[in-house]
């Protein structure tokens, strides 16, 4: 009986221990495989965690994520609607050549008066000029360009309501430096474009400008006639204030963003640019060192600018001397028939001043807008020259080539010719010196750094409205004594800023953008 008991009290015993010892191998091999298993994940988790800590390490800047993030949608929505900007800058400027024979006809106006006005628009300019490139190098870009455009709308629509001519050349100089600011907006379209585009893209914003011109042309010849100058000048303030809505698409220069400390929102801005480009930001952190220094005078006259700036300021005189002198001559020829036409219909036979001194009212003609309207048309004509120019030869050079031809071309200008001669002169004038102001642009906007790129473009820009205060007298009051004598100083002056070019020590094509 004992025996039997025990007997199975072993055996079970023996089954227990070999069940102990089977589930003792599984936990062995599994405790095995586990190790296994984490010697394999190991090195993985610790080559990502090695990643993440070098993608963390990098850095990056502005330039390198402009590159990166490349060309894109977001470009082409830049380039429209900072482009149209282009439209109502030139709509104000030209307005002067399509309202001055109204006004002297009005208020009947001594031509030192008539040129008096286009003297206090640039003279607004000019002293607004240097304010706004302080601010936008101080507070931003975005602000001093939108605030420029709801000024120039207001006091331009003011000037349509103006009762005398007094009142009328002030108003038209509060419209001045409303201008100014808007031409901050090349500096922040600039500061988003990558490198190798800014040869392409800038100077066809030359497109905008035409339009500009050509618009309050039509306005001239299709609202004057019939309603006055008053309501040309009311109709063209519509562009100005669409703009005013659709600058909400356009962000603050991330460039100035991080000058100014304010990375955060440079890199909100990045972002939002690479997602509608469909591109990517580089690996890293943004990091750029804040600058204490922005838009002061002394870095545009620091041993490494100043003589740079001391010729731009030179080439900005003469870019605006001989812009707004071909514009302002060419609408003073045909409104007083100065032409040495061979071929002159009655219409101008009609000479301006009347033997006994008194001069005749002579408003436009359908003719007349015509001309000036295809000449507006070679503001873009040679375009694909600029391009092929700044590409090969480089800004500066691309300078001296258009200065001396547009030198040769205002020399001929006088010669006698047909109507159609006079025109394709006038065509191809034009568009050399649209063409060497646009570089003249481009070439200021990439010289100079981050800190002080706006402030060195309203320097740039006061100096080129001196230049644009003067042309009025010589283009429309000098033009009425002697032809040559008035043509003779824009010549002489481009030739003169086309040996100055060669003395310019920094040649920007291919550069990145400077930031300090």
């Amino acid at each position: 009986m004992f025996l039997q008991t025990v007997e199975p009290q072993t055996a079970e015993r023996k089954t227990s221990d070999f069940r102990m010892s089977d589930s003792m191998k599984t936990q062995l091999v599994s405790s095995i495989y586990l190790q296994e298993v984490e010697l394999q994940e190991k090195p993985a988790d610790d080559k990502q965690d090695s990643k993440n800590s070098n993608n963390a390490d990098k850095t990056f800047t502005v330039e390198d994520a402009v590159e990166k993030i490349g060309f894109g949608r977001f470009h082409i929505l830049l380039f429209v609607i900072m482009g149209s900007s282009n439209i109502v800058e030139a709509m104000e400027i030209m307005l002067l050549a399509v309202v001055s024979p109204e006004i002297r006809c009005e208020w009947r106006l001594e031509d030192w008066q008539v040129a008096l006005v286009s003297t206090m628009v640039f003279l607004g300019f000019m002293v607004c000029g240097v304010l706004g490139g302080y601010i936008a190098d101080r507070y931003g870009r975005w602000k001093v360009v939108v605030g420029g455009f709801v000024w120039s709308a207001y006091f331009s629509l003011l000037t349509s309501f103006a009762p005398s001519y007094g009142w009328f050349i002030f108003l038209r100089a509060m419209v001045g430096c409303g201008v100014a600011g808007v031409s901050q907006g090349f500096v922040l379209k600039t500061e988003f474009i990558p490198a190798k585009y800014r040869a392409i893209l800038l100077p066809l914003a030359t497109i905008f400008w035409m339009l500009g011109s050509m618009l309050i042309i039509i306005l001239g010849m299709l609202v004057v006639p019939t309603w006055g100058w008053r309501w040309m000048i009311r109709i063209s303030v519509t562009p100005s204030i669409i703009l005013i809505f659709l600058f909400k698409f356009i962000p603050e220069s991330a460039r100035y963003n991080v000058s100014a400390g304010k990375t955060e929102a440079a890199m909100k801005t990045l972002h939002w640019i690479a997602k509608m480009n469909r591109a990517s930001l580089p690996p890293g952190r943004l990091v750029e060192p804040i600058t204490r220094e922005r838009g002061s005078w002394r870095i545009l006259l620091s041993p490494s600018f100043r003589r740079t700036s001391v010729l731009l300021w030179y080439s900005w005189f003469v870019a605006s001397f001989i812009y707004y002198g071909s514009v302002l001559s060419s609408s003073e020829l045909l409104e007083k028939n100065l032409l040495c036409v061979i071929d002159a219909d009655k219409e101008h036979q009609v000479k301006h001043r009347h033997e006994d001194g008194l001069c005749y009212c002579i408003p436009f003609g359908y003719s007349d807008y015509q001309t000036l309207l295809i000449s507006c048309l070679g503001e873009v004509a040679l375009v694909p020259a600029n391009i092929a120019l700044l590409n090969v030869f480089g800004r500066k050079m691309t300078l001296t080539v258009l200065q001396l031809l547009a030198a040769f071309f205002f020399m001929i200008l006088n010669i006698c010719s047909t109507m159609f001669g006079f025109t394709v002169l006038l065509f191809l004038l034009r568009s050399l010196v649209s063409m060497n102001f646009n570089v003249v642009y481009i070439y200021t906007a990439e010289v100079y750094p981050t800190v002080a790129r706006s402030l060195g473009m309203g320097f740039c820009t006061s100096f080129s409205r001196i230049g644009g205060m003067i042309a009025p007298f010589i283009a429309q009051v000098l033009m009425s004594q002697s032809v040559i004598l008035a043509l003779c100083p824009f010549a002489v002056a481009c030739v003169l800023c086309a040996l100055g070019n060669f003395l310019m020590p920094i040649e920007t094509k291919g550069r990145a953008l400077l930031d300090k």
